[in-house]
């Protein structure tokens, strides 16, 4: 447990620049943003603090493992009106999942960024809980569990996992199970290099992102409803980027959460804890395309209620958020709970109809306790 004098001095500090969140799964963060509350996804910052090159120094004060954006007010490490109530999607105990996030271009600051399970569901419920906000305390030991419990690059077969550039062998950062920006130095790519990806491939309010894209195995073990934290170390500056994303971990293999002597406070609900298990799921598939003027975007799959595989019966996604920089399409169907099916997404223009490539895109709507929303984000392809 870190020092709590410590904690109330970071808790104090508020300037903040932005610069990177996690996007997929979808986070508390990108959550905020889509919903109008979130005026700049990348500024949760934690801030000054030792980034570099020891990547465990930093304690996390409000920040939280889950984030602070000190510009809006918004502290993500409670439920609040867009994110939180439920998994935004569903995994097995022992997949392997494409994760990503996005840097903003004014403030690409190198480093390493990892992901990582908290396995003590007693404490991840502090950050459950409905109109609780955790104390400084608790957000440690939660940080705590969370670095304790990281999603090593070398757990994925075929991974590549290198070294940092800008880390010498005999410092604390130089370390392969981590996933690593380029180098920082001389031209080297920064973290914008991973994926290689144009200019505004995915948003960010002040200067358009690129996206980082890397994999991820989930361990034995098995949730309801859970949090994967995105932790990223910058090399040029003393700040670290924390984000959350809402999913459950369920099915064949897991192993049951661990329980701690942590307790929800009296009298509040905890976030395993309702009434009934909903029949339905409201998921939104959010599409990310760049269109010409006259095309429109369609939504099809394989069960009856995504027009059975019928380009005439597709859904037609909204455009009422699309810009150049973020040209998004998107819609909500309310689905069964627990149905597994295939889908893609189609372009018209008039008469014509191009579909996206194969494979087709697979999901299972999530099935849980107080589960009513789920999202899909998805790039053409």
């Amino acid at each position: 447990m870190k020092p709590l004098s410590a904690l109330l001095h970071l808790s104090l500090v508020t300037v903040v620049y932005g610069h990177g969140y996690l996007t997929s799964p979808s986070s508390r963060t990108r959550l905020g943003s889509e919903a109008g509350i979130d005026s700049c996804p990348e500024c949760s910052i934690l801030e000054p603090v030792t980034a570099w090159p020891d990547l465990y120094a930093a304690q996390v004060g409000r920040s939280g493992p889950c984030g602070y954006n000190a510009r809006d007010g918004i502290d993500y490490n409670t439920p609040g009106p867009a994110w939180g109530t439920g998994p935004v999607a569903t995994y097995k105990p022992g997949d392997t999942i494409e994760v990503q996030w996005c840097v903003d271009a004014n403030g690409d600051h190198g480093g390493m960024f990892t992901y990582r399970i908290c396995q003590d569901q007693a404490l991840v419920n502090k950050l459950l809980t409905p109109g609780y906000i955790p104390t400084l305390e608790e957000k440690q030991a939660a940080e705590d569990c969370f670095e304790a419990g990281i999603l090593p690059c070398t757990d994925v077969g075929g991974q590549q996992c290198e070294y940092n550039a800008d880390c010498s062998a005999g410092q604390p950062c130089w370390r392969n199970d981590w996933f690593t920006c380029k180098g920082f130095n001389n031209n080297g790519g920064r973290c914008q290099g991973v994926d290689g990806a144009g200019h505004n491939s995915c948003y960010t309010s002040i200067a358009g992102g690129y996206t980082v894209t890397k994999r991820i195995k989930f361990p034995n073990y098995t949730s309801e409803h859970t949090l994967l934290s995105f932790k990223w170390n910058s090399f040029q500056t003393p700040q670290v980027y924390l984000h959350c994303a809402d999913i459950a971990i369920k099915g064949d293999g897991g192993t049951p959460p661990i329980s701690s002597s942590t307790t929800v406070p009296t009298g509040t609900k905890t976030a395993t804890q309702c009434e009934s298990t909903p029949t339905s799921v409201s998921v939104t598939f959010n599409e990310k395309v760049t269109t010409s003027w006259g095309e429109n975007v369609y939504l099809t799959g394989s069960i009856p209620q995504l027009g059975s595989w019928s380009a005439d019966s597709a859904i037609k996604l909204s455009s009422d958020r699309y810009t150049a920089a973020n040209p998004l399409w998107y819609t909500s169907v309310n689905l069964p709970a627990g149905v597994s099916f295939q889908y893609k997404y189609i372009r018209k223009s008039g008469s014509v109809a191009v579909w996206e490539s194969d494979p087709n895109r697979a999901y299972s709507v999530p099935k849980g306790c107080g589960t009513t929303t789920a999202v899909r984000d998805d790039t053409w392809r």
